[in-house]
């Protein structure tokens, strides 16, 4: 039994010893002869394994790149920064001559000390820009010391790309743009003189290649940039996709037991309303989904065309029986520069990204225009209870789907909570007040609108929220 326990713990120590050794470091002591320096002048040096870049005025984004590249890997990775100044590390990034004479550009992860704190949040540098904009993960943003060392930990495996700092999860990327590149330290360009001379300094820089293993699913919002696919992550939090690209199953026409057989149809993993001259479901029809949710997370990638009309509709009831598009709550899908629609209603509440001629969006939305695509998601959670008299008695009444938040491009510009006083006060003096038990309903289908313009849909996914 002793021989046993003695093999097992031998066979124990070496396997872990060998997992240890899976780890490698980029750099030993002061030798930097498998990097180079990319882009601008600023400078590099190497010492008991740390290596510190220094900001040089009257340069670019200065990079110092692995000579190898990577694929699927983990690297580790302390660095400290200059509060005053921004940095990054490029990981599956490129210089080659045909784009843009050479300028290095790939997949960033942030290192941001400003008051912004999108440190760990994933940047396209001198390509699409900001990917994962923490803007969508507050705990990541805490998650930064700005006075001390910081621990980066980077998972890229296969299209998934996940960042922690300090062990808190930050970004969650699935993306199919660049399978594998050098690595590379950024000293970022300064505006003037003043801020030459500051460092950013990395430590422990360490990888692994072979072997990986993700890390546990976390709750992340993942941002998918490969069209009508789930990441295992949406998969692990429950999202199922309600367009894959090729059918129309999940949805059906608004009022009807099947899906239009006009108006509406699939191009290229493309679901696309068909232009008929403006009028309001008046042609194909809005679609409908078959289920109906209660709290839950929707979210779907949509193109406008010049001037066109859209929403996304939920909590519809068909019972109403409008003659014209089906009524329910509305993210409003417009394009504001040439729709006539955006001027009316009330300050601005008839706008992409509104609910619609309720509440206006908060001014500063990021919009790609008419022909670019955008992101739009929905998330509907928590419950509510209401007291209320019934008679001479007080009685509770549970509220479902309270708390209602709209999201465009990954920047929440919507927030309200259904069934207060606010929100019926908004709704008497808005065209829904002819609808009894506006926005009260428990539960209800989920709607793409027919408003008579070309609008195009793809990536569309849900998931119930307990």
């Amino acid at each position: 039994m002793l021989r046993l326990f003695s093999a097992v713990l031998i066979l124990t120590s070496i396997a872990l010893s060998s997992h240890a050794q899976q780890w490698t470091s980029l750099v030993d002591g002061d030798n930097l002869a498998e990097w180079e320096k990319l882009g601008g002048d600023a400078s590099y040096t190497a010492s008991d394994g740390q290596v510190t870049g220094t900001t040089s005025a009257g340069t670019p984004n200065t990079f110092l790149a692995t000579k190898k590249t990577y694929g699927d890997f983990v690297l580790s990775v302390e660095l400290w920064v200059d509060p005053d100044i921004n940095s990054g590390i490029q990981i599956r990034s490129e210089s080659i001559e045909d784009y843009r004479n050479g300028r290095v550009h790939g997949y960033q992860v942030e290192i941001d000390p400003s008051a912004r704190a999108w440190s760990g949040g994933i940047y396209d540098e001198a390509r699409r820009g900001w990917l994962y904009p923490l803007s969508v993960n507050q705990d990541c943003r805490k998650a930064f010391d700005v006075e001390g060392w910081n621990h980066y930990y980077v998972e890229a495996i296969g299209h998934s790309i996940r960042t922690w700092v300090n062990d808190v999860p930050c970004a969650a990327l699935y993306d199919d743009m660049t399978a594998s590149g050098f690595i590379a330290l950024q000293v970022h360009s300064i505006p003037d003189s003043t801020l030459a001379g500051r460092h950013v300094h990395w430590r422990n820089i360490q990888i692994m290649d072979e072997n990986l293993t993700p890390r546990p699913w976390t709750d992340n919002y993942v941002i998918n940039l490969v069209p009508n696919t789930l990441s295992e992550q949406e998969i692990h939090q429950g999202f199922s996709l309600l367009f894959d690209g090729t059918t129309t199953n999940g949805w059906r026409g608004a009022g009807k037991e099947a899906f239009p057989d006009k108006g509406w149809k699939i191009v290229d993993g493309i679901l696309m309303v068909e232009s008929s001259g403006g009028a309001e479901a008046a042609y194909g029809g809005d679609i409908v989904t078959i289920d109906e949710y209660s709290t839950f997370e929707f979210s779907l990638d949509f193109k406008l065309t010049e001037g066109a009309n859209s929403g996304i509709k939920y909590f519809i009831t068909e019972s109403y029986g409008s003659d014209a598009s089906a009524i329910g709550l509305e993210f409003q899908l417009l394009d504001d520069e040439n729709h006539p629609d955006a001027n009316q209603g009330a300050a601005g509440n008839r706008t992409l990204g509104s609910l619609y001629d309720l509440i206006p969006p908060v001014s500063g939305k990021t919009v790609r225009n008419p022909g670019q695509w955008n992101r739009a998601r929905i998330v509907v959670s928590g419950t509510r209870t209401d007291e209320m008299f019934r008679g001479n008695a007080m009685e509770s009444k549970e509220f479902i789907g309270a708390h209602v938040e709209h999201w465009l491009n990954d920047r929440k510009v919507v927030e309200y909570d259904r069934g207060t006083p606010e929100f019926d006060a908004l709704v008497a003096r808005s065209k829904y007040v002819v609808w009894e038990g506006f926005g009260h309903w428990p539960q209800g289908h989920i709607l793409l609108q027919d408003h008579g313009d070309e609008v195009h849909f793809r990536s569309i996914k849900v998931r119930r929220i307990d």
